[in-house]
């Protein structure tokens, strides 16, 4: 199975990210997770880039905040799917990244989930991987089902409760 790398630009965004390294794991994907700054280590995460395919990755997810796009470096360098991650940030609550990574330019495609969407960042990783494995197709599957029934488990509760 190829590998999901996880890259932020800060360990700041830490608490964020580790939930799409919880969601990988219980989906049993292999991961790698990085700091690298489209900014102050340029050198490194273009190297990483460059080399993902060859080491390994199919997929790549890059959070970063503030209007630092990391997401649209890492995919200037890749023809890997990568998966922007906007950070919230105290100024402009995520805005400045949200639109600094899904207003990439035609040609370097930068797939963007909601401001701090580590959860779906991974998911949408997990999809990506499981076009070719059935086995993570069916993982995908049977958590939809199962939060299916958890919805409608809580309707029913709260149907029971209000609707006399």
């Amino acid at each position: 199975m190829k590998k999901v790398a996880i890259i932020m630009g800060s360990d700041s965004d830490l608490p964020v990210v580790s939930k799409a390294a919880d969601t990988l794991k219980q989906f049993g994907v292999p991961y790698e997770l990085h700091i690298y700054s489209a900014h102050r280590t340029p050198v490194e995460a273009k190297e990483f880039s460059e080399n993902a395919r060859a080491n390994g990755f199919g997929v790549i997810i890059a959070a970063a905040g503030m209007a630092a796009h990391l997401a649209g470096a890492i995919a200037a360098n890749t023809t890997l799917p990568v998966i922007g991650i906007p950070m919230k940030s105290k100024y402009l609550d995520g805005i400045d990244a949200l639109l600094s990574t899904v207003q990439m330019p035609s040609g370097i495609p930068v797939a963007t989930v909601a401001i701090d969407g580590a959860v779906n960042a991974a998911l949408l990783s997990i999809e990506i991987l499981a076009v070719t494995d059935e086995e993570l197709a069916k993982k995908l599957k049977d958590k939809r089902d199962a939060d299916t029934k958890t919805v409608l488990e809580k309707n029913a509760a709260a149907e029971k409760q209000f609707n006399v």
